[in-house]
């Protein structure tokens, strides 16, 4: 009886052995697909001089300006110009009543004329002993004090018509004929507007960066398609000790009046000495959070076709649609630029480059 049981045991034994092995066989692991060749384009990596730059946003500031006003009291009677207009330093710009004023310096001569009488008669007289020293002296302070009064009197009457303290062009005019004027009210604007100024900051890091003389190129979103060119004016001697930076003025021609005080844009500061790269297009770049790394294209080892190589590398500065590679690519070597998010280490690739776009240094718009 047990041994009928154990024979029994042992052929269902070897049956679930056989069926085992079936199914085994059934569940191995397909060998793996491989991928077609993926169509890209490529780029060669190329030795390029580049011109270093400084780059900083500035605001534009006159040359000269103020705010023109009075500095004496007075109604409104003439007005000389317009708005907008340009004028030339000593123009006159508005005059104020001056009548009393003119009485008073009627008033003044007379005094100043009969006091110099006064004391050219007390010299005679004094020489002829007729009068004291301190008649004459009395006789001569009086003199002095009228004619101090009459050169006041011309002072005030001087100021009564205001100039234009240097050329420029003249803003809004403020004031219209007949308004009272207190002294400090502001009249028009006065801006020289060539050459112009352009005010920017840079870290303190940067300080050699900005010496006078430098080439400066400032773009204004107002004229896009427009490089103003300049040079460095000046730096302040101190930095800011809140943000560690230090203030930089450039000077730039302004003929034709495009720039006005109050814009701001962006300032490139030309360094004198050019930087020399290796550089690829900033598309060839596979940009990852543990590292940016490029496809380098080699010829498979069977000789059937092209793969690619992954490889990391450090990038340097950027300039248009190209980015310095300073470390794992070498000059000559062809690297994948479109499409390398499909890639990965060893895929085969196909270089079709008749539909890609053609990378530049000076894009527009420019994506510096």
């Amino acid at each position: 009886m047990i041994k009928a049981f154990l024979t029994v045991l042992s052929i269902l034994g070897v049956v679930f052995f056989a069926i085992f092995m079936v199914k085994a066989k059934q569940f191995e692991p397909a060998p793996p697909m491989a991928f077609p060749p993926a169509v890209i384009t490529s780029a060669v990596a190329g030795e390029q001089t580049w011109e270093q730059t400084v780059n900083a946003t500035g605001s534009l500031q006159a040359s000269k300006g103020v705010m023109v006003s009075s500095e004496v009291p007075g109604t409104v009677a003439e007005i000389y110009f317009e708005s907008g207009q340009e004028v030339q330093q000593g123009d006159l710009l508005i005059k104020l009543d001056d009548s009393t004023e003119q009485a008073q310096l009627r008033a003044a001569e007379a005094t100043a004329q009969l006091a110099e009488v006064n004391l050219k008669r007390s010299r005679d007289l004094l020489q002829s002993r007729t009068i004291s020293q301190s008649e004459f002296d009395r006789a001569e302070a009086t003199a002095a004090q009228s004619t101090a009064q009459l050169e006041q009197i011309k002072a005030v009457l001087d100021k009564k018509q205001i100039h234009a303290p240097f050329s420029g062009t003249l803003g809004i005019r403020l004031v219209d004929i007949g308004e009272y004027l207190s002294p400090g009210v502001a009249i028009a604007s006065l801006q020289q507007l060539s050459p112009i100024y352009v005010d920017f900051n840079l870290p303190q890091k940067q300080l050699a960066a900005a010496a006078k003389g430098y080439p400066i190129e400032v773009a204004i979103d107002s004229y896009p398609d427009t490089i103003f060119r300049g040079a460095v004016e000046a730096t302040n001697p101190e930095l800011d000790t809140r943000t560690r930076t230090f203030r930089v003025r450039g000077i730039l021609p302004n003929d034709d009046r495009l720039l006005r005080p109050g814009m701001f844009g962006s300032v490139k500061v030309v360094q004198p000495e050019p930087l020399e790269v290796v550089a690829i297009p900033n598309t060839a770049i596979y940009y990852q959070a543990y590292g940016n790394s490029i496809f380098v294209i080699k010829t498979a080892e069977d000789g059937s076709g092209q793969t690619v190589e992954q490889r990391f590398v450090k990038l340097g500065k950027t300039k248009g649609d190209f980015v310095a590679v300073t470390e794992g690519l070498e000059p000559g070597e062809e690297v994948a630029n479109a499409g390398v998010f499909k890639l990965s280490n060893g895929r085969g690739v196909v270089v079709d480059n008749s539909k890609g776009l053609t990378p530049s240094l000076d894009p527009q718009p420019d994506n510096a």
